[in-house]
C-alpha cells in the first residue's frame, strides 16, 4: 500500500512540473483585435509593409433629386351624415338600399302624409278669409268708418293665418327625407312600416368626393409643409393617387406630439374607399444623393450605417451615410462626396487606412452607380422619412 502512495505522488509531481514549464516557456500568442471604429478610423500598423489588398471599386456620382417626406396614414371620407326624420309618422317608402349612389335632394325615406294635406288646404282657406277681412277694413278706413285698432286686429289675423299655413306646408314637406349632398348610402335604419319619431335615423350618407389622405407629421417637419403643395399617395390596394395639401394642423396630438395633415384627392368615380392604408409622399426640397446597392453597407461599433470608399493614395475610408429613399434595385444615400469611388467587392476584408489595389470595371457602367443601373432622373418618388 505504501508503495502505491509513493508512485501516485511521484506521478502528480511530474505532471505539475510539466504543466508549470508550459507557462514559463510559452510565448504570448494572444493578439488584440481593435474595435471596428478604431479599425475604420486609423491606419493599420505595418500596412505599407504588406502587399495591398485587391478590391473592386466603381465611381459613382451624386444626382439632384427631390427630397420627399413620407407619412404613413389612411384614406378618409370628407364627411359622413346620419339623415334623420324631422317629423313623426309611419314609413311608407324607402327607395334606397346600402351602397346606392344618391345626389343632393334624392328621396331616402317617405313618411305617411296622413292629415297634413288637409291642414295645408285649411290653412290656405284661413289665409284667404283673413286677407279679405283685412282688405275690407282698409276700405272702411278710407271712408272713416274703421278704427286703427280694428285694422291692426285684421292685419294680425292675416299674419297668424299665413304662419299656420307655412307651418302646415313645412310639416307636409318634412315627410320626404332627402339626401343633403351627393354621396353613397352606407347604412339604412328604417324599414317600410316602421314608425318614425322626430329625430329617428333614416340613413347614413358618406361623401366620397373628394377623398382625403390623412397622416401625422412630426413637430420637426410640420413647418416644412404648406397648404396647396402637391402630394402623392400609394394605397395598400396598389392604387396611386395625387392631390394637394388642404390642411396642416396647429394643435398637436397630446399622446404623440404630431400634427394632422390632410391631402385632398379627386374621387369623382368613387373608386377610392375610406379607411385604406396609405403612404403619403410630399416634396419638401431637393438634395444630392447616390444610388448604391445595400450589399456594400457596413456598421461601426455604435451600429451606425456606412460604406467603405477609396480615398487619397488608394487608402480605404469609412464614411457614414443616411438612407433617404429606396427603390427596387437599390437605395439612395447621402453623406458621400459628390464623386465617390465606392468599394463594391472585398470591402469586408479591408479597414479604414489600409492601402488597397483597386480594380475598376470597364465598359458602359464604369461611371455609373454601384452594381445598379445608372441613377434615375430627379423627382422620382421615394424618401422614407416618417412621422
Amino acid at each position: 500500500m505504501r508503495g502505491t502512495y509513493i508512485t501516485a505522488l511521484v506521478i502528480t509531481v511530474v505532471i505539475g512540473i510539466w504543466l508549470l514549464s508550459g507557462f514559463l516557456t510559452a510565448e504570448d500568442r494572444v493578439s488584440e483585435h481593435p474595435p471596428l471604429a478604431e479599425a475604420n478610423g486609423r491606419p493599420i500598423q505595418g500596412a505599407d509593409r504588406e502587399a495591398p489588398t485587391p478590391v473592386r471599386a466603381r465611381t459613382i456620382h451624386a444626382t439632384l433629386r427631390s427630397e420627399l417626406l413620407t407619412l404613413r396614414g389612411r384614406t378618409e371620407n370628407k364627411r359622413t351624415v346620419v339623415v334623420r326624420a324631422e317629423t313623426s309618422g309611419r314609413m311608407v317608402a324607402r327607395p334606397v338600399e346600402r351602397g346606392d349612389a344618391v345626389a343632393a335632394g334624392d328621396l331616402l325615406c317617405q313618411i305617411a302624409a296622413e292629415d297634413r294635406q288637409s291642414r295645408v288646404e285649411e290653412g290656405e282657406e284661413d289665409v284667404n278669409q283673413a286677407r279679405l277681412e283685412h282688405a275690407g277694413s282698409l276700405k272702411l278706413k278710407d271712408r272713416g268708418l274703421q278704427s286703427e285698432t280694428a285694422i291692426a286686429r285684421a292685419r294680425a289675423t292675416l299674419a297668424s293665418a299665413e304662419a299656420r299655413l307655412d307651418a302646415a306646408a313645412l310639416d307636409l314637406e318634412r315627410i320626404y327625407v332627402r339626401a343633403p349632398f351627393e354621396g353613397v348610402v352606407e347604412d339604412v335604419q328604417l324599414e317600410v312600416g316602421d314608425y318614425a319619431q322626430l329625430g329617428t335615423p333614416c340613413a347614413r350618407i358618406v361623401d366620397l368626393d373628394p377623398m382625403l389622405l390623412v397622416g401625422q407629421v412630426t413637430e420637426r417637419n410640420a413647418d416644412r409643409l404648406t397648404v396647396g403643395s402637391p402630394a402623392t399617395g400609394r394605397l395598400s390596394t396598389g392604387a396611386e393617387v395625387s392631390g394637394t395639401i388642404s390642411f396642416v394642423g396647429y394643435e398637436a396630438d397630446p399622446g404623440t406630439r404630431t400634427y394632422r395633415v390632410e391631402v385632398t384627392v379627386p374621387n369623382a368615380d368613387s373608386r377610392l374607399r375610406s379607411g385604406v392604408t396609405a403612404e403619403i409622399d410630399i416634396r419638401v426640397g431637393e438634395l444630392l444623393a447616390h444610388k448604391i446597392t445595400p450589399a456594400v453597407f457596413a456598421l461601426d461599433d455604435e451600429g451606425r450605417l456606412g460604406v467603405r470608399i477609396i480615398g487619397g493614395d488608394d487608402r480605404v475610408e469609412f464614411r457614414l451615410v443616411e438612407v433617404v429613399a429606396d427603390d427596387r434595385d437599390g437605395v439612395w444615400v447621402t453623406g458621400l462626396p459628390r464623386r465617390t469611388t465606392l468599394i463594391t467587392v472585398g470591402q469586408e476584408f479591408v479597414s479604414a487606412g489600409e492601402r488597397v489595389s483597386v480594380r475598376m470595371p470597364t465598359g458602359a457602367l464604369a461611371e455609373g452607380s454601384a452594381d445598379v443601373p445608372p441613377v434615375l432622373a430627379s423627382g422620382e418618388a421615394g424618401a422614407p422619412e416618417s412621422s
